[in-house]
């Protein structure tokens, strides 16, 4: 990622759930060759260390803190972490996120529905509030939530999935609306689909493209990097291609 400013993210710490793969592992490499030190985080011990170890042998700062986003206490330990390892915190991305089964509502496992909203929304609301009072004492900060263009759709066999992400979304209004006084910003950035291991049976909407996981780094270092009094609760989206 030469292409990227190193000094775009620089004193920046930034920790993003869902680190070890796809997406948040992008997200994570981009931050730290834009200067950020960067906390990755997942349950999968394993994938963050090799995120982490990618980051510090390409002369970046980072650490791997395993957390599982539906468990609030492993969210707050992350957040203590990432702050008595780098001194504070500025940049959060809430990644984390499950799509558990593809049948319809009749047909489906009340559990797996439950786990998908506990991670997805549950879990998103977890990492926010974990991170604000150490956003607050920087006195501003940026918080990204990952969404889903399904928020706004009805998809057969993805109801938990889809209403996670509704959910999300306006998780995203309320915390911004909260948030403003702190001059913390808070957005949605929807990446439309991505190939990631999430996506590969999925079905394409018209007019959308499977986009790699590095399409996603322009519109999220954009959100990280933005003024500290800016745009918030917006949602952005990867256009469709024309």
């Amino acid at each position: 990622m030469s292409h990227i400013d190193p000094n775009l993210l620089k004193a920046k710490v930034a920790v993003i759930t869902g680190a070890g793969r796809g997406i948040g592992r992008t997200i994570a490499l981009a931050y730290a060759s834009a200067g950020a030190a960067v906390v990755c985080s997942a349950r999968r011990e394993a994938d963050i260390a090799e995120t982490a170890a990618l980051i510090r042998d390409a002369g970046g700062r980072a650490i791997a803190h395993a957390a599982d986003v539906a468990d609030y206490a492993t969210v707050q330990s992350l957040f203590q972490r990432a702050s008595d390892e780098f001194g504070g915190i500025d940049i959060v991305v809430a990644n984390a996120g499950v799509a558990l089964e593809q049948r319809r509502i009749a047909d489906g496992d009340p559990a797996l529905w439950r786990k998908t909203i506990d991670i997805n929304l549950t879990g998103a609301y977890h990492t926010a509030h974990a991170a604000i009072p150490y956003l607050r004492r920087r006195g501003a900060g940026k918080i990204i939530m990952i969404g889903s263009g399904q928020r706004k759709r009805p998809n057969p066999g993805f109801s938990a999935y889809s209403c996670s992400k509704a959910g999300l979304w306006m998780l995203t209004q309320s915390l911004a609306t909260e948030l403003q006084e702190d001059n913390i910003s808070v957005n949605e950035l929807i990446p439309g689909p991505v190939k990631t291991d999430m996506t590969r049976y999925a079905a394409l909407p018209p007019g959308e493209w499977f986009k790699e996981p590095r399409d996603v780094v322009p519109l999220a270092l954009f959100l990280a990097s933005m003024p500290d009094i800016g745009p918030s609760a917006q949602s952005y989206s990867l256009m469709r291609r024309a």
